[in-house]
């Protein structure tokens, strides 16, 4: 039974209902996720059917359609709905996400600061993650990519999740208005240059909190890592990537796919001192010129892909769309107002 006060995946337990997310794959694997309603009908190359002939199936079913072709329905796990979302910027995908939650300690009823919302994919991993008890500091800059990820972390929601409080602004003009010194657990930074918000980070961490960066170059990657040691806040920073490779498995035929997720960017770990220690000795020296101030940095100059304002636009557009009736507010950083945004 759909239970619309259960959030999330929870309250999406036994037939399918109109309103609710399905995702319908063929024999090739092709994935078409939508909304079950009253009137719609599906249709594709390989099978069609209308909305009204699979709601009250159980999730699981293989659907024979008119045509012969087989169709499997099931309601879309997160790592799915994040690949079929309105997107205005690119998304934190599962195998960083994973070890996001589970490296950076994410815990039920955790308080935690996050910054770069983007189209809102971690922010649902790390909702789903610290639960109704804890809360989560959401805070991006633009005002359009908040209210996309406002619209679609409500409708894997299914609403509000009170958890979950999202502001616009600048990082540090934010947490100085709105966070006292060491009330934060973990902070979670996505986003061009997170070295410029290490002190600001340090300051809402608690003694022993983790600070974790996702970023997606290498020069990023060592600018943020440097300036961590430089500020000897921190423990020594632990940095990585994944890379994830599916296997085709069938019978005495075992190899490797030939396509992979690869590199999709880098995470960076470390912990908060307490007051008045330092980091451990280091027992090599830093690399000469290891603290180049370089200047500001523009995404162009990491070659980081981003959205015209005209797709920006649409996608906000097609979010408002769906966003449900008690829908998350999208407030100003330094203010209670909800924030001004051009829908």
């Amino acid at each position: 039974m759909l239970t619309q006060d259960v959030l999330g995946q929870a309250g999406r337990r036994g037939p399918l209902h109109y309103g609710e997310r399905v995702q319908v794959t063929d024999v090739k694997g092709s994935k078409h996720t939508f909304q079950l309603d009253p009137h719609g009908y599906f249709q594709s190359g390989r099978g069609s059917f209308h909305h009204r002939d699979v709601v009250g199936l159980d999730e699981g079913t293989v659907l024979t359609t008119a045509s012969g072709h087989e169709l499997l329905l099931l309601r879309p796990l997160l790592a799915d709905y994040v690949l079929s979302m309105p997107r205005g910027a690119q998304v934190v995908y599962a195998k960083d996400s994973g070890q996001i939650i589970a490296l950076g300690d994410i815990f039920p009823g955790a308080r935690v600061l996050e910054a770069g919302v983007g189209s809102g994919a971690l922010t649902m991993n790390l909702l789903s993650a610290i639960g109704e008890s804890g809360h989560l500091l959401s805070i991006e800059r633009r005002t359009d990519f908040a209210q996309i990820a406002a619209s679609n972390v409500d409708s894997w929601f299914g609403r509000h999740h009170p958890a979950w409080e999202l502001r616009t602004g600048d990082f540090a003009e934010v947490t100085a208005a709105r966070v006292t010194d060491a009330s934060v657990d973990r902070v979670v930074l996505d986003m061009l240059a997170p070295w410029e918000n290490i002190a600001a980070s340090a300051r809402v961490l608690v003694p022993g909190g983790v600070f974790l960066a996702y970023v997606a170059t290498t020069t990023q990657l060592s600018r943020t890592v440097e300036a961590l040691r430089h500020s000897a806040l921190f423990t020594e920073p632990e940095s990585w990537e994944s890379m994830v490779r599916t296997w085709n498995v069938d019978g005495l035929s075992v190899r490797p796919d030939h396509t992979m997720v690869a590199h999709t960017g880098f995470l960076l770990t470390a912990r908060r001192l307490a007051a008045g220690s330092t980091p451990l000795t280091r027992k090599r020296p830093p690399a000469r010129g290891a603290y180049d101030e370089g200047g500001y940095w523009l995404p162009e100059d990491v070659k980081e892909r981003t959205s015209t304002d005209r797709k920006v636009r649409r996608v906000l557009r097609d979010s408002l769309a769906k966003q449900p009736v008690d829908a998350t507010p999208v407030l100003g950083g330094t203010r209670d107002e909800e924030a001004d945004g051009d829908a």
